[in-house]
């Protein structure tokens, strides 16, 4: 019996490397949709037995990152506009609960560490030649300090489930450096709300931030497969596999674009 616990505890620690390896992957878009996962393939490159290899898979598929396809198996699931809508209107729920808990129950002095770094983001963000991965540091950061805020477990969990979904169709438009600033304004919008405790400003804030992200990925998804589809109702036939696309974008004054204040926000 203590032969037969070590090794499934054994086995339970390759799942878990196995399935963190693959998952990366599928963010990342180094795995694209479609990719068939087969067991022998897929062990004998990340190193594991077949049996803790299905079981990263198996819980790929309940994260809805690997799906099963006929005869060829279990591959990469696709991202279609449908799918985009589907996790922006769960977003909105539970996000916009969030940042008015957290500006309820908030400890200042951490939000303003993030407020500082935030506006930061032009520095970052306006070297073409830098490494972004400072900027998504902060976005995580974000992410952490609602969660920390808000300390309500069964919402950081439905939270969780989102992100995963998010890391990933982030990537439709991480190469879009007018959008990142505008977003890191957007984001910095929300903790000035929530640094002030007012619940109100800081959903409505999160509210445009999830609009807009919403419209530049279908945008940029339309754009993927050749053709724009509305933003408000988009082609649910939109092809359900697809790369990031790195378009050229112009050089822009990012401390410029960061500074300046859109006339108008929507009222939605």
């Amino acid at each position: 019996m203590l032969v037969y616990i070590e090794v499934r505890a054994g086995d339970m620690r390759a799942s878990d490397r196995a399935y963190a390896v693959l998952r990366g992957e599928i963010v990342d878009w180094r795995l694209a949709p479609g990719t068939v996962l087969a067991e022998v393939e897929q062990s004998t490159r990340i190193g594991v037995s077949r049996t803790p290899l299905r079981h990263a898979l198996s819980r790929l598929v309940a994260d809805g990152l690997v799906e099963p396809q006929g005869a060829r198996g279990l591959v990469v699931a696709g991202v279609s506009a449908e799918n985009v809508v589907s996790l922006f209107e769960l977003r909105q729920a539970l996000e916009q609960q969030s940042a008015a808990l957290a500006a309820r129950r908030r400890s200042v002095e951490p939000f303003a560490v993030l407020q500082s770094a935030l506006r930061t983001a032009p520095v970052i963000l306006g070297d073409p030649s830098a490494d972004r991965q400072e900027y998504y540091d902060i976005v995580s950061r974000f992410d952490h300090e609602i969660d920390v805020a808000i300390d309500s477990p069964y919402l950081v969990a439905a939270l969780d489930g989102v992100r995963t979904h998010l890391a990933r169709i982030r990537r439709l438009s991480s190469d879009n450096p007018a959008r990142l600033l505008e977003a890191a304004k957007e984001h910095l919008a929300i903790v000035d709300a929530i640094i002030d405790g007012d619940a109100q400003l800081a959903a409505h804030a999160t509210h445009v931030h999830l609009h807009r992200s919403q419209q530049v990925i279908l945008a940029s998804l339309a754009d993927a497969v050749g053709g724009r589809s509305h933003a408000t109702r988009p082609d649910a036939r939109a092809a359900s596999s697809l790369q990031p696309t790195s378009n050229a974008q112009p050089t822009f004054n990012a401390q410029a674009a960061f500074d300046h204040q859109p006339e108008g926000t929507p009222s939605l």
